[in-house]
């Protein structure tokens, strides 16, 4: 196999190459020692939760990277949820 070179360019980028190919290194593993007839079923166990959990540190990465540079601008950095929570901006707040 060929070695491929990435270029994060950004450390949300970087992140994400880096887990990626974990990710990717843990389910050729998990493939190759599940026993015949439960590849599936022990590919999928691993992958769907591990995919979340990516996604998760992802959505915290990117809003993190952009709260910091709403920072550098002076501007006040606000979670979008709770502002929609609370109302603000004339949206009324979720109820169940």
């Amino acid at each position: 196999m060929n070695p491929r070179t990435f270029k994060a360019e950004t450390p949300l980028q970087a992140l994400l190459v880096e887990q990626a190919l974990l990710l990717a290194k843990q389910l050729e593993q998990t493939a190759d020692a599940a026993p015949d007839g439960q590849v599936l079923a022990k590919v999928e166990a691993l992958a769907v939760p591990a995919a979340r959990e990516l996604a998760r540190q992802a959505v915290q990465a990117a809003l993190q990277a952009q709260a910091e540079a709403a920072e550098k601008k002076g501007r006040r950095a606000a979670p979008a949820a709770a502002d929609a929570a609370s109302g603000i901006r004339g949206t009324p707040g979720a109820t169940s």
